[in-house]
């Protein structure tokens, strides 16, 4: 019975209460009176972040309240009746919009019911998702920080017609939904009197300021841990055996790697004249490869200097060749970094008995070739003496004026000379090549501190 009243008393007091009422005036009862609108923003969800386009869309619940002079009645008189909800194009409606909204769709809010109370209180809750616009620094991404303006405002109507009213000093983050990019840090609210160019009258507005933390676990996993390790890759080129043949090309595919990298940060960055911070660290890791890449060239045109090149110049063989291969522990091309002075002393060891035992057998071997001489002259002469008759001292000078011996002297030291020549050339090429791998090890070092304080740096700026 209760319930039937009240519906019957609530059809009653609406088509009272809208039998002469106009929706399309403002309901004031004095014209030079200002209506005050309690303004409350309520951030359910950011649904995205467009740093490209600078657009920031989000989903807002919108609460508007004001009082209606034209809206009233006595609750006394209708059975206790105190509010009732009615559809929002009935009754007037502030032409509150958002200033910096940046979507091309200017639809009508969302005609949600009104709630009114028996003192012509009406307070109207819509749901919205905006694409308001967002000056996007992006200098530290993606360690970077965002603050993002929504500005309310009504359109038409000025501060002397309508006044908007803060009812929080922030915006309610109780319902919000957590982002999986970004952290909320903050939704101060600060009320704006702004006189325009067009208009003499002063224009209220209410100024949201979202606070907007990225959540850079993403990004670091993604693009800053990957450019890291292979900018790590670019010194390792100088370790890299001169006679592999692929010292350039891994400088080259080094160099392909970070540019994929840096065109994908290129993509999701705006255009602007700020370089992102991750931008930086692939520019500058970019030119350190660059710069690796010559000097692996011009260290591998050290190292194939062959036995036409120029000896190595006194002051390198003493830099380079006693003290910097001594300080980055570069032993003879050939040896064995790990037990150099043992092998050196067996070798030394094999070259002494082998040259003692040489020198014995070349000794006996002349005493023996002497008495052969000695010999065979002692037969020749006896056998000629017997055969011919002819005397010993004729065949002597005939046997000993063979110039087949000085022929073969000749030849001999000819064929010394050679391979004399042969082992100098030969030295000066392995001396450039230990030239070459003595700087491949100190650039190999120098790039891998520039590459470790780089990455400190970099992440050092940081906020």
């Amino acid at each position: 019975a209760v319930e039937s009243a009240k519906g019957k008393y609530a059809h009653m007091l609406f088509n009272e209460l809208f039998e002469d009422y106009s929706n399309a005036l403002r309901p004031v009862e004095d014209t030079d009176k200002v209506l005050n609108v309690t303004l409350q923003i309520t951030l359910s969800q950011i649904k995205d972040m467009d740093e490209r386009n600078q657009i920031l869309s989000a989903y807002l619940w919108i609460r508007q309240s004001w009082y209606d002079a034209y809206l009233k009645w006595d609750k006394d008189k209708y059975d206790g009746l105190d509010s009732i909800r009615i559809p929002s194009d009935l009754v007037w409606r502030p032409d509150i919009v958002l200033y910096n909204k940046a979507d091309d769709d200017f639809s009508e809010p969302v005609n949600t019911n009104v709630v009114l109370r028996y003192d012509g209180k009406i307070t109207w809750d819509a749901p919205a998702i905006t694409k308001s616009s967002c000056v996007v620094d992006v200098s530290y991404f993606p360690f970077d920080s965002q603050q993002c303006n929504l500005t309310f405002g009504s359109w038409t109507y000025n501060g002397n017609q309508v006044d908007i009213i803060n009812s929080l000093d922030s915006g309610d983050l109780s319902d919000f939904i957590e982002d999986v990019e970004w952290e909320i840090h903050g939704m101060p609210a600060v009320k704006n009197v702004i006189t325009y160019g067009c208009c003499s009258e002063p224009y209220p507005d209410v100024t949201f300021t979202l606070i907007l933390k990225r959540k850079s676990s993403f990004y670091i996993f993604n693009l800053l841990l990957p450019c890291i390790l292979i900018s790590f890759l670019a010194p390792l080129g100088f370790y890299l055996p001169a006679d592999s043949g692929e010292k350039v090309s891994l400088g080259v595919t080094v160099l392909l790697a970070l540019t994929v990298f840096q065109l994908m940060v290129a993509e999701i960055m705006p255009p602007s004249e700020n370089v992102p911070l991750i931008g930086k660290y692939y520019i500058a890791t970019m030119t350190m490869i660059t710069a690796s890449t010559a000097l692996t060239i011009i260290i591998m045109n050290l190292h194939h200097c062959g036995s036409e090149a120029k000896p190595v110049p006194q002051w390198a063989k003493v830099v380079i060749l006693d003290y910097m291969s001594k300080i980055f522990f570069v032993y003879d091309v050939g040896e064995n970094c790990t037990s150099p002075k043992r092998e050196k002393e067996e070798e030394r060891k094999l070259e002494g008995d082998d040259g003692c035992q040489r020198r014995h057998k070349e000794v006996r071997g002349h005493h023996c070739n002497r008495k052969d001489d000695c010999d065979l002259k002692e037969k020749l002469n006896g056998n000629l003496n017997k055969s011919y008759g002819v005397n010993g001292d004729n065949v002597r000078e005939t046997v000993n004026c063979c110039s087949c011996y000085k022929m073969l002297i000749k030849n001999i030291e000819y064929i010394a000379n050679c391979v004399r020549d042969h082992k100098a050339n030969r030295a000066k090429g392995i001396e450039w090549k230990k030239v070459a791998k003595v700087m491949d090890r100190f650039f190999m070092w120098i790039f891998f501190i520039m590459v470790f304080f780089m990455s400190v740096l970099i992440i050092g700026k940081a906020p």
